[in-house]
């Protein structure tokens, strides 16, 4: 059961309130847009030729490889199908599930925080941890797939066992550097500019000025490190602040004023074509179910 391989489709929501799991394995397989979940994800790479960008980080990734990313980094895997097919096993899991399994000894987010000095997104394991933790995963991989008496405990407990781990590995992995290549000088100053200021007016003219370099080359190089234009990018840094403060209740007629939209209509259409929900009915539902991340 623990081999069983997944479909993949290029849906970005969760379709429960708890965890989702699958399995992947794809010969082929078209471009992963630049994206954001308002769940956590865990990642585990087992084969292909694949670069993770997160954020202005970029992860050329071994097999074995675990990534953990948080709701709000933007991320894509750039993915390069030759030789060998693309297999990696990914975790989803809802905000507000893993925070009750929490306790006051013991933080199972931990591991996503990105304000905790060292964090890192790749833990790159040695063999005995490595393989402990694809263990687990195959194991929650079979336990959710299956109809055997008490599955649905066994894989609770395996889930919590999981991130028990993982956040032992980080903590461990937080003290060691971290395995990363940047996206090159001018584009990581700019991902962190943006990433800064997004609230305030931004355009392709104004960083390259910033930066004192030629606009059509800080253009090509942001398109290809990053995967997606400047222009892109900028939107979806602002959506993603927007969309955690309606969850966490601040009026749309406020939010698009922080998040440097310049006026309501915009706001209102790039959230609509991204999300497929008005603003105002994203805060409506988020404020009943006590989470945007539902």
């Amino acid at each position: 059961m623990g081999n069983k391989i997944q479909k993949f489709t290029v849906r970005q929501q969760m379709l429960t309130n708890n965890y989702e799991i699958y399995r992947y394995r794809d010969s082929y397989l078209n471009n992963v847009a630049l994206h954001h979940h308002d769940f956590y994800e865990v990642y585990l790479f087992l084969n292909g030729n694949v670069n993770y960008t997160i954020e202005s980080r970029n992860y050329p990734l071994l097999p074995g490889d675990i990534l953990l990313i948080s709701p709000l980094e933007l991320h894509q895997p750039r993915i390069t199908l030759e030789k060998h097919p693309y297999e990696r096993i990914v975790l989803w899991v809802n905000k507000s599930f893993l925070e009750q399994f929490s306790t006051p000894h013991t933080t199972l987010t931990h591991c996503f925080d990105s304000t905790v000095p060292g964090h890192t997104n790749l833990l790159r394991l040695a063999p005995t941890p490595r393989q402990h933790v694809t263990d687990l995963m195959e194991r929650l991989v079979a336990e959710t797939n299956s109809a055997d008496y008490g599955s649905d405990l066994a894989s609770i407990g395996c889930l919590i066992q999981l991130l028990v781990e993982l956040n032992r590995q980080a903590a461990n992995s937080a003290q060691h550097h971290e395995l990363t290549d940047k996206s090159g000088p001018i584009v990581t100053n700019v991902l962190n500019y943006i990433n800064d200021h997004y609230h305030e007016e931004l355009s392709l003219d104004m960083l390259a000025s910033r930066f004192f370099v030629n606009k059509y080359h800080l253009s090509h190089e942001f398109n290809r490190l990053v995967g997606t234009s400047i222009y892109r990018y900028v939107i979806q840094k602002r959506l993603v602040i927007a969309k955690q403060m309606l969850s966490d209740g601040l009026p749309p007629t406020d939010v698009y004023q922080h998040c440097g939209f310049g006026d309501y209509s915009n706001f209102y259409r790039a959230f609509k074509a991204e999300y497929g929900i008005s603003p105002k009915d994203f805060s409506g539902t988020a404020q009943t179910n006590g989470s945007g991340s539902k």
